[in-house]
């Protein structure tokens, strides 16, 4: 889907706000999206750029089920059915993408925002990045990028990822930034699958898409994205990147990291960019969701009964995973705990909990800490996995490794509960209006 078609739907619906007023990408739009989040946001009015900015669109679990039009209970089984059923897009040979095709290149006409005082320069933080590989075919990942001329960024390559041993293997790759995406090919950016599998046909199988032939690149990309930057990604070429704001909400250090030269810019007639403010809602919500029917799918195969999987903001959706089982053997729990792990190597901290417990926080963390204090015993419900390679994400981790020790905690009931209540006791349910009035 256009995304400016669903932005007129939720300028419909009155879920839209305008910001018609005057307005900078420089700080003032992070400023807006950060005070008024989670509500979508549509600047039409930058003082700087010819261009509109949206934001918060996908900030919560909900705003991507009504996409989709289904429930949140249904995101992991719909993912999980995308992965395992992808299909291949239909390949076109004209694109809204291409509407506009630019002769140069100046980056500075683009609505590319300074998120914080402290961001090394202006940031691309929605980018899905489409490269490709002789021996391995398209990859889709996100890669952030910082704007370093009138034709250059610098962008943030995570070490062990697909695109990294591309480069590694290459020296150089032909790349298209896409901004503007709707959440098919926004999750399938985000999935964790093996390498060789072309993440866009796991958006072709989420909402049918299109494809085109990049302009100067040998790539096929999302045909109704808002923006296309294409040009190459250089190894050895090195730059400073950072600061810049990460997952976690802390800032993330400078690093030498490779050069992307653009070489083309391409884009819709009415082009809107896709702004994402790092380590908030939106930039939680698209990073972790995607890697939950991986941890489903893990702990699923040992036979456990799973029901549900959080990948928790409070863990900035990426280090701490809650999952909800139907538990049928004593160590139903501390096999969860591993396969939980096997499913999301970045995972720091894991809790498993019984199928009566809120795995979401909607009642103020009370469900999790309650379960957390009245079901768990640290000397047979605590796993400690003792230095391992964690996420680059988080401060606390061994510099430069990685490394770093990882728990899990059964939080389930005992089967055998010995004469002793785990339940929660129950009191009788009243209309208050008999007694209270309105």
């Amino acid at each position: 889907m256009i995304l400016e078609k669903y932005i007129n739907k939720l300028r419909e619906d009155n879920k839209l706000t305008v910001v018609s007023r005057s307005i900078s990408k420089n700080l003032e739009i992070a400023g807006v999206l950060s005070a008024i989040e989670p509500k979508p946001v549509l600047f039409e009015n930058l003082s700087d750029s010819d261009f509109r900015v949206a934001g918060n669109l996908f900030c919560t679990k909900s705003q991507i089920a009504d996409y989709f039009g289904i429930r949140t209970e249904d995101i992991i089984p719909t993912l999980t059915k995308a992965i395992e059923n992808r299909s291949v897009p239909e390949e076109v040979t004209e694109a809204t993408c291409q509407e506009v095709v630019h002769d140069g290149v100046d980056l500075s006409q683009l609505p590319i925002l300074v998120h914080n005082e402290i961001d090394g320069g202006p940031y691309i933080s929605s980018g899905v990045v489409v490269a490709a590989d002789p021996d391995y075919g398209q990859n889709l990942d996100f890669h952030r990028a910082m704007q370093i001329g009138e034709n250059r960024m610098v962008a943030r390559v995570v070490q062990g990822r697909d695109f990294h041993r591309f480069l590694e293997k290459n020296g150089e790759v032909d790349v298209a930034f896409c901004i503007g995406n709707a959440p098919e090919v926004l999750i399938a950016a985000a999935t964790s699958v093996e390498t060789g599998i072309n993440e866009l046909e796991i958006a072709n199988a989420l909402q049918p898409i299109k494809v085109v032939r990049a302009k100067t690149v040998d790539l096929l990309i999302p045909a109704e994205c808002e923006f296309v930057l294409e040009g190459r990604v250089i190894l050895d070429e090195k730059h400073d990147e950072g600061p810049f704001i990460d997952l976690t909400e802390t800032v993330d250090v400078v690093r030498q990291e490779p050069v992307f030269e653009v070489k083309k810019i391409t884009h819709r007639k009415n082009a809107i960019w896709q702004g994402l403010l790092p380590g908030h809602a939106e930039h939680k919500i698209l990073m972790g969701m995607p890697r939950e029917p991986t941890v489903y799918k893990k702990v699923k195969d040992l036979g456990i009964d799973v029901i549900d999987v959080n990948i928790t903001p409070g863990g900035s959706s990426w280090l701490h995973v809650a999952v909800k089982i139907r538990k049928k053997y004593e160590d139903d729990g501390l096999k969860a705990i591993e396969a939980a792990f096997a499913g999301h190597h970045s995972a720091k901290h894991v809790w498993i909990y019984d199928e009566d417990i809120d795995i979401y926080d909607r009642q103020s963390r009370y469900d999790r800490e309650w379960a957390f204090a009245t079901r768990f015993q640290a000397d047979v419900d605590l796993l400690i996995k003792d230095k391992e390679p964690g996420s680059s994400l988080d401060p606390s981790a061994e510099s430069g490794t990685k490394l770093t020790t990882k728990c899990g905690f059964d939080c389930t009931k005992p089967l055998e509960t010995e004469g002793k209540s785990y339940e929660r006791a129950k009191f009788p349910s009243v209309d208050l209006k008999k007694f209270l009035g309105e």
